[in-house]
């Protein structure tokens, strides 16, 4: 029987007078990588800030359980002391620190610096130009450096629950293909992902389940690669 992550009932989140988020219900199993795709402003970042309290003043209804715990009313880094972090949309690195220290700072609710050690060269192995850089301030790189880096310093802190949004946004071809790769390897190891993703050929080619959001709703959900083949999806977000 699957082990439920994440589960989500009747999410609604309003600003002021404008609903962003009209009650949506999802959930996450244990070693899934699920999608949820869907146009701009269809409230998918939304959805994933209301879930690590990182939402501004706004009014945020129904339930969210992370490991069977409600995340309503948590801090965001009392969740990640939960094991469940976020690697935000438009990357967020500390430009003034170094590669380095931003990993340190990935594993800052950490003590083992043996395993700490292991990790950095762990990700650095996977990320080799974050390597050949690991002094250089990480305001100073490009942006598929940075988004390598805040995959890598959100992985430092040994994450039950990975949040990705819009990991391939503004990207080149080649850096958004090396950030898939690693998607990939990252879900192969059994850390379960919930992936906030526009390219939606890519992010259905990587999941296991997927769901559609459309208008604060979610329109349809199903097996990612059925997902693939089915023409309404084709029409809508494959331009096919």
């Amino acid at each position: 029987m699957a082990i439920n992550i994440l589960k989500i009932s009747n999410l609604k989140v309003a600003y002021g007078g404008i609903q962003a988020v009209k009650g949506v219900s999802l959930e996450v199993n244990d070693g899934e990588l699920v999608t949820l795709i869907g146009a701009n402003g269809a409230g998918k970042t939304t959805t994933l800030k209301a879930i690590t309290g990182t939402l501004p003043q706004c009014k945020v209804e129904g339930e969210m359980r992370y490991m069977d715990e409600q995340t309503k009313g948590r801090t965001s880094f009392g969740l990640v002391r939960q094991k469940l972090a976020m690697v935000p949309e438009g990357r967020g690195v500390f430009t003034r620190m170094s590669i380095m220290e931003n990993l340190w700072m990935g594993a800052y609710i950490r003590n083992d610096k043996a395993g700490i050690a292991a990790d950095v060269d762990k990700w650095f192995g996977v990320f080799p130009r974050l390597k050949e850089r690991a002094a250089q301030m990480a305001g100073t790189l490009s942006g598929g450096e940075q988004q390598m880096l805040v995959m890598a310093r959100a992985l430092m802190s040994h994450p039950k629950l990975l949040l990705l949004d819009e990991p391939s946004m503004g990207l080149s071809p080649v850096m958004v293909e090396k950030i898939f790769e690693v998607i990939r390897s990252v879900s192969a190891q059994g850390i379960t992902i919930l992936l906030v993703e526009q390219n939606a050929r890519l992010a259905l080619e990587v999941a296991h389940r997927a769901y559609v959001m459309d208008s604060g709703l979610l329109t349809m959900g199903g097996n990612a690669k059925d997902m693939l083949n089915d023409p309404k999806i084709n029409a809508a977000y494959l331009g096919e």
